[in-house]
């Protein structure tokens, strides 16, 4: 499940260049480099971003902007086609507004063209003055969430169609949380009720999962394909004197993807550290199965050799292969098919911690750490660490969710679970962006597939799946969207956009690809058949940069993508008509939106 943290603070500006087109096998942009539009971005978003923020009070009636509001840029796109796009957060008088945020659309000469905003109704709260003191929210927040609070901070709450004066608390060491983590509480200001209870970090496997494997009384032990490294793999040290920390290649034997090679930093003769100044800096370190969100505590993985692990968990390196593999990975898809550089495009490294707590069947993306974190499994129901390549590609991919649409559960029962369509979005987008890793790497020791957690050892031999999502009986996914789905727990929600995504890029019906048999059925029988994972890879990203916000449902899912295909293939073309009868497979149209978005 999935909940981004909250942020309250102004982000950096970060400009993406769009993928005018995409082809290949691996999805990688036309050319090595970024478009001609990312060259001239820094000096071009200044006037983007001014020319987006007047633009959103000239049009108040369409965008909600107030007096009184302000508006903070998080992400600013330009597409080479000359669109543009401004990611805001919003403020009223001062405080954060929790789903206020906004993308304003402009045209090539920086005129309105329209906006895409989470709250549609008027933000400002109908009581101005906070009758609950910090200190008694702070109180209440820590009662709830079982942890220690930091200070309350007034904030707006715009979720749910209404709007409330409400205070924001952390608690940090929550133990109704797994592993110990935070949690972010919302209290109202004026009744002191808790408005919502999440928390802050993502946790692939779901408490409602982790409980079905435990009453079915099922044990994992996922086979790996690892092997001790062959012998002469490694960086020989050079006969002439060498310059340090200079770059080199290394070899890991991981649990999962067999030996594979690793950029790493050599810092001396004999001396190399696990971390890839390629890719930002990107780097694994061991937690020491310590309940650690601080990665600069984390202890770093050296060698003598530039030789890690040996393919099974009797060394500590070997599970930081997978890790440091999956996320160079994750990072080379994103950057190679959309020109994103890393997960907030923002040309910084993605960090890791295994064995991550004491006996954790888990892993999770944090974004109070703004890294992954793996736990070693329990020792009895699950006897790996959850370090697999679809799992990272996973749990990444929420952290890219978590810098651009910020897509939030509506809202969380008393165990954990989350609910609500824009959650279910996530989890589904997560899904797809992780497959997308897995035919990215075509790694033969981890064949790709639309098939999620294949590699888990579970007794249905996968946990999701793309094609024909209710074959998954563990967690109940569902092929097709109804009024339920608000009700439905969002990894088994996620289905109905899975479902959508396969449809769009491989059609309905039976096919064999790569080494998996798969059989897509549709809602009344409808017949799609599929552009290809490129391009419907290109329009669900674009969907996702430009056209979502925080509270993106499937109908608004439905739109967006329209809209994505639209700007990348034209709105008379195959591919914009595809995504409209894909989504009518999976029962979401325009014709069936429902009045009550909740």
């Amino acid at each position: 499940m999935h909940r981004p943290h909250i942020r309250t603070v102004a982000v950096a500006v970060a400009v993406t260049a769009a993928a005018a087109g995409l082809a290949g096998p691996a999805l990688a942009l036309p050319g090595a480099g970024p478009d001609s539009a990312a060259a001239s971005a820094t000096a071009s978003a200044a006037p983007v971003v001014e020319a987006a923020r007047t633009a959103a009070f000239a049009h108040a009636a369409e965008t909600g902007v107030s007096q009184g509001d302000g508006l903070r840029a998080q992400d600013v796109m330009l597409d080479p086609e000359g669109a543009r796009h401004v990611r805001f957060m919003r403020t009223h008088q001062g405080m954060p507004v929790l789903g206020g945020d906004l993308v304003v659309h402009l045209d090539h000469s920086l005129a309105y063209t329209g906006v895409t905003r989470a709250a549609g109704h008027d933000v400002e709260p109908a009581a101005t003055q906070a009758k609950v003191t910090p200190a008694q929210a702070a109180a209440k927040a820590a009662s709830v969430a079982k942890g220690d609070a930091g200070g309350a901070h007034l904030v707006v709450d715009a979720r749910d169609g209404s709007s409330a004066l409400a205070y924001q608390v952390r608690v940090t060491d929550s133990s109704t949380t797994e592993g110990g983590g935070s949690r972010t509480v919302v209290i109202d200001a004026v009744t002191g009720k808790v408005r919502s209870n999440t928390p802050d970090s993502d946790e692939f496997l779901s408490p409602k999962l982790l409980d079905t494997l435990r009453k079915r009384g099922e044990t994992l032990d996922p086979a790996t394909a690892g092997a001790p490294l062959p012998s002469g793999l490694g960086v020989t040290s050079p006969t002439a004197a060498a310059a340090y920390p200079r770059t080199v290649t290394g070899s890991g034997a991981s649990l999962f993807v067999g030996t594979v090679s690793l950029t790493t930093t050599q810092t001396a003769r004999t001396s190399f550290l696990l971390k890839d100044p390629t890719r930002y800096g990107t780097e694994t370190r061991d937690a020491k199965n310590k309940l650690l969100e601080n990665f600069a505590k984390g202890t770093k993985f050296t060698s003598t050799t530039n030789k890690w692990g040996n393919g099974a968990v009797s060394s500590r390196a070997s599970a930081a292969v997978d890790a440091q593999y999956g996320i160079t990975k994750t990072l080379d898809f994103y950057k190679k098919t959309f020109g994103r550089k890393g997960i907030e495009n923002n040309s910084k490294g993605a960090k890791a911690m295994v064995h991550f707590g004491n006996k954790i069947a888990n892993a999770f993306w944090d974004p109070t750490c703004d890294c992954m974190l793996y736990g070693d499994g329990d020792g009895q129901m699950f006897k790996k660490p959850l370090v697999a390549l679809d799992v990272t590609g996973h749990e990444l991919t929420h952290g890219v969710v978590d810098a651009t649409a910020k897509l939030q559960p509506t809202y969380v029962d008393s165990n954990g679970n989350q609910y609500g369509e824009p959650g279910s979005l996530n989890e589904s987008l997560a899904d797809i962006f992780g497959s997308n890793v897995e035919f990215f790497a075509n790694n033969t020791k981890n064949p790709p597939n639309y098939l999620i957690g294949e590699k888990l050892g579970l007794a249905q031999k996968f946990l999701r799946r793309l094609d024909h999502p209710s074959l998954d009986k563990l967690e109940g996914t569902i092929d097709y969207w109804s009024p339920d789905v608000y009700y439905t727990e969002v990894h088994a929600g996620s289905g109905v956009s899975s479902h959508a995504f396969y449809l769009l890029a491989e059609g309905s019906g039976r096919k064999t690809i790569g080494t998996v048999a798969y059989n897509s059925p549709t809602y009344g029988g409808l017949s799609v058949t599929g552009i290809g994972r490129t391009k419907a890879t290109a329009i669900f990203y674009r969907a996702l940069t430009r056209y979502m916000v925080s509270t993106t449902d499937f109908h608004d899912a439905r739109v967006a993508t329209l809209k994505a295909a639209k700007d990348l293939y034209g709105a008379s073309s195959t591919e914009y008509k595809t995504v409209d009868r894909a989504w009518a497979a999976v029962n979401v149209t325009a014709a069936n939106t429902p009045a009550d978005r909740h």
